[in-house]
């Protein structure tokens, strides 16, 4: 008879502990992005990692990957654009259509995010063995974002 731990738990208990440690992940996240200047929120920093990944981006595609309507992503990119770290560009083979695209700026600031957040991951993992470390990884790799936050 197998011992009361090596069961499975109940379906219930698995989006329990699958949530306990995903807030553990999302309060990590969030102290790294309160770290690094200039102060965003989660919101803006999920619009200009987008729009790195993605430069054919426009305010509206940004919108439709937000989940937001078009006036909240004009807003958005407006301030990101007023703290230099995005930018639009009128394309000159179509001066309706404005890209997005990240300032220098703005990819110092995700290069520092990903920097400050690659040390707090390392030390929260330290007690980890290396090879269920992977296999989380490959978890996290395997679940859908849109395509937008790969780089």
């Amino acid at each position: 008879m197998p011992r009361e731990q090596d069961s499975p738990p109940p379906s219930g208990a698995v989006g329990r502990e699958t949530v306990e440690a995903v807030e553990g992940l999302v309060s990590l996240w969030f102290s790294a992005v309160a770290d690094v200047k200039p102060r965003l929120s989660p919101r803006q920093v999920r619009a200009l990692r987008a729009v790195r990944c993605r430069p054919e981006l426009n305010v509206t595609a940004l919108a439709g990957y937000l989940r937001v309507g078009l006036p909240t992503a004009s807003r958005l990119c407006d301030r990101l654009e007023a703290a230099g770290l995005l930018r639009r560009c009128v394309q000159p083979d179509n001066r309706r259509e404005v890209r997005l695209e990240t300032t220098a700026q703005g990819d110092r600031f995700l290069a520092e995010l990903t920097r400050v957040l690659s040390v707090r991951l390392a030390a929260a993992f330290d007690g980890v063995a290396a090879p269920q470390r992977i296999r989380l990884e490959g978890v996290l790799r395997s679940l859908d974002h849109g395509g937008f936050d790969r780089a």
